[in-house]
């Protein structure tokens, strides 16, 4: 997540893990389970969830579900003493104006931020002009600021070019910020290079499991203890290098084994997952990492 140079309205600096979407035997939402979630995240020091990503399994849920989730998330963390925590939540339709509908619901059901996928249908007619012109017209619309969402992997290897990102932020202010999700890093393997290069925080998987090993990586970074910060590094890389291999299923058998609550389940077309089915090196390079965890908790 790389803070722009053209707008202060950025979310606040810091850890935001996306959170994953529970699911019932039958795929129907797990309400209870996804808000429990929520809790230790917070305790552990996160600036804020994100919603609907990727690892929640967005394209899965309906538009109800999407702004039930939303809404039922912001009263818990009023609810918890949270109030003001901000909440970035994604979107990725094939158009402007489906997009445009999923972001007037979350406004509605008070989310802070908009975090926008690349459109991918038709790909061969997506040049660099037109997602300009899908993420500019989105930002001047929207009621709230926009977080551009780039992920090649799901969108047929579509990848948002720095110039158009900087095209963009200067002409439509109310783009403020980007999640990349891009070239050959993981999620959590972006945490200290993009440090380094001046990233604004993360917005990483692992920080469902691990929130405050991610918040301790920037705190040695920005104290000036890189030797500390790199090492704390290499072991988020290797097990969020692993565990990416298994999809969001994956993340979601680490919190039932580690933390007791939710399930394994996805929402078709995705199946369920366990750690016991985990390969084995996916295995100990999140044993290792959670271990390591529970010292900064």
């Amino acid at each position: 997540m790389y803070k722009t140079p053209y707008l202060a309205s950025v979310p606040p600096y810091g850890v935001y893990p996306p959170l994953i979407t529970f699911f019932h035997e039958y795929e129907s939402i797990d309400y209870e389970s996804t808000l429990k979630l929520v809790h230790p995240l917070v305790s552990a020091g996160v600036t804020g969830p994100v919603l609907q990503g990727s690892n929640a399994e967005a394209p899965h849920l309906l538009h109800e579900e999407r702004q039930k989730l939303v809404s039922r998330i912001r009263q818990h963390v009023t609810d918890i003493g949270h109030p003001q925590l901000p909440l970035i939540v994604g979107y990725g339709a094939p158009q402007r104006a489906e997009t445009l509908v999923h972001i007037s619901e979350a406004n509605a059901a008070e989310a802070d931020y908009a975090m926008v996928l690349t459109p991918e249908y038709w790909r061969s007619a997506i040049s660099p002009s037109v997602l300009e012109t899908f993420f500019g017209t989105i930002a001047d619309a929207s009621p709230f600021p926009i977080l551009i969402y780039n992920y090649p992997d799901v969108v047929g290897g579509i990848d948002i070019t720095s110039d158009t990102v900087i095209r963009l932020t200067k002409a439509h202010s109310n783009t403020v910020d980007i999640k990349l999700t891009c070239g050959d890093d993981g999620k959590a393997d972006f945490l200290h290079p993009g440090l380094v290069a001046g990233s604004h925080g993360t917005i990483a998987g692992l920080a469902n499991s691990v929130p405050a090993l991610h918040r301790e990586v920037i705190r040695q970074y920005r104290d000036g203890n890189l030797k500390e910060a790199q090492e704390l590094q290499v072991k988020l890389s290797h097990a969020d290098g692993t565990l990416m291999k298994m999809g969001p299923t994956g993340v979601k058998a680490v919190s039932v084994h580690y933390f007791g609550y939710g399930s394994g389940q996805g929402r078709s077309s995705l199946g369920t997952s366990t750690i016991s089915s985990f390969p084995e090196d996916v295995r100990q390079n999140v044993e290792e990492v959670m271990s390591l965890g529970k010292a900064y908790l």
